[in-house]
């Protein structure tokens, strides 16, 4: 273990000796657990981030850079589309999909470091139940639709192949995560194709550049946000890890889409296709001033522009269609090559800019007592996962639908959107239209029959309860074999088992 005087030759030299100012009064347990901590700071990058914070702090006081005279829509060249493509050229891209994904050569890599705070609960967010007839979690739900995407590319190659899901967790969510998977074996998953790893935690700082105590004995520490990635993905060799698997793409997406297709063959397709070396799934805003950022050029160069970065008369442009100019909603969806990514951490991790969020964070005051403050009083940074847009040499974007591949969920149902039950509502809306397409008829419990509304979006309850199990079905296919002409009660749940029984009748 690293010595006391160690420590407080490092906190020194970063300018951040208070954070033993209570050492007298801990007990060696105590001791010993915030100089374990405190021994993985480095005193040069301690010092460089707790001066970033407060100056990042200081200069976000100030009026924001609007970027609105620089900006540039996506150019329809590299903007790929669900709904304006032919089927002929959506199959092309599918079928290039799942040759790759039969090759080994596609992983799946999830973003789950954040808590369900917001949720209401203390636990990672995966491991939330929406209230889903059959009671599945986001993190099953994900699993089984990396199973039946393994299925399906290995029927049509005359194969066995992998997807491995690897977990990018933090602090707050590694041992919960393990826990919970091995609780689940794995949701019949190998083991060894679940790679979870964790991100880097940065120290909480107050206005003035200085550490923040949450505890005598604990600095108050946040993951790095979901651009952490690139460095965790160093610090855990994943991409040493991806190469001796022989993985070429990976697709990273958020643990709170309910609708998330892992490994979508579309999507790939389209990006290996194209050439693209990085690649981003959009949707279209929900409308003009709709609080989500924008896929764009900015003097020439992709990323994406939040929305108090610009002025209203951007965000309500509309071109000779009348539709909004700046309209690709980022959904935290991406495609990268491992050659891309590999670029990224040896070279332009350092480059990448860091966020400010000026936080509540409880803190002990100069007494030792536990203060919860009422307003901000200090700063996190973080990185986003998107900030590397500006370093592809073949960047593409991808339009989806909404209703059919984005619902997040970010907050509690005491919220009006986002929460739980849009999110029930997004999935459940979603299984009737596949349910109805393939030719079920739903009838109440006297078997009167109930008027289909195939159109419905998943703004509310379909007129019945639908839900299909990602075993059975990844986005709608082959449902007809059990479903057509089948007179269906609500709730009706299909999974693995049900559909061997109705593929027997």
């Amino acid at each position: 273990m690293v010595s006391e005087q160690e420590i407080r030759a490092k906190l020194e030299r970063a300018g951040q000796s208070h954070l033993l100012r209570f050492w007298a009064e801990l007990e060696p347990a105590e001791r010993a657990s915030l100089l374990t901590d405190l021994a993985l700071l480095d005193s040069d990058e301690l010092r460089e981030h707790c001066q970033r914070a407060a100056a990042a702090c200081a200069q976000e006081q100030g009026p924001l850079e609007r970027l609105d005279s620089r900006m540039q829509p996506v150019q329809p060249e590299f903007l790929g589309s669900v709904r304006r493509s032919d089927p002929q050229t959506l199959q092309r891209w599918e079928e290039e999909g799942f040759r790759q994904i039969a090759q080994n050569k596609v992983a799946v890599l999830l973003l789950a470091g954040g808590q369900g705070t917001r949720l209401g609960v203390t636990y990672p967010k995966g491991m939330y139940r929406v209230g889903l007839p059959s009671g599945k979690t986001l993190y099953e739900l994900q699993a089984e639709r990396v199973r039946r995407v393994e299925q399906l590319a290995g029927h049509r190659h005359d194969t066995h192949c992998t997807v491995p899901w690897y977990i990018m967790t933090s602090e707050f969510t590694l041992k919960p995560t393990v826990e919970f998977f091995k609780e689940n074996n794995f949701f019949q998953l190998d083991p060894a194709n679940v790679i979870m790893f964790e991100q880097r935690m940065l120290p909480a700082v107050d206005f003035n550049g200085q550490a923040i105590l949450e505890r005598k004995d604990k600095v108050a520490m946040a993951p790095d946000g979901n651009g952490g990635l690139y460095r965790a993905l160093m610090d855990n060799g994943i991409l040493e890890d991806m190469e001796h698997r022989g993985v070429e793409y990976v697709h990273v997406y958020c643990v709170d889409n309910i609708l998330v297709k892992m490994a979508d063959p579309v999507f790939i397709g389209f990006c290996v296709l194209k050439g693209a070396d990085c690649g981003a799934k959009v949707v279209e805003k929900a409308y003009p001033t709709e609080p989500v950022g924008v896929v764009c050029q900015v003097d020439g160069i992709y990323q994406v522009v939040e929305y108090s970065e610009v002025d209203l008369e951007t965000v309500q442009r509309r071109d000779e269609s009348g539709n909004l100019v700046f309209n690709a909603g980022n959904i935290c969806n991406h495609f990268f090559t491992r050659s891309f990514l590999q670029t990224i951490t040896q070279e332009s991790e350092p480059l990448l800019k860091s966020h400010v969020a000026i936080k509540k964070v409880p803190f002990v005051d100069e007494d030792g007592n536990l203060v919860k403050p009422l307003k901000p009083n200090g700063v996190k940074m973080e990185k986003f996962v998107f900030d590397v847009f500006q370093f592809s040499k073949n960047f593409v974007a991808f339009e989806v639908l909404r209703e059919e591949e984005f619902s997040p969920l970010k907050n509690s149902d005491a919220a009006n959107k986002d929460n739980p039950t849009t999110a029930r509502q997004a999935l459940l809306a979603q299984h009737y239209c596949w349910a109805v397409r393939a030719g079920a008829r739903f009838v109440d419990e006297n078997g009167v029959r109930i008027p289909e509304q195939p159109s419905t979006l998943g703004t509310e309850n379909p007129p019945v309860l639908c839900e299909i199990s990602p075993l059975v079905s990844y986005f709608g296919e082959g449902l007809e074999v059990y479903l057509k002409d089948e007179e269906i009660c609500s709730p009706f749940i299909l999974d693995e088992n049900k559909a061997k029984l109705l593929e027997k009748a």
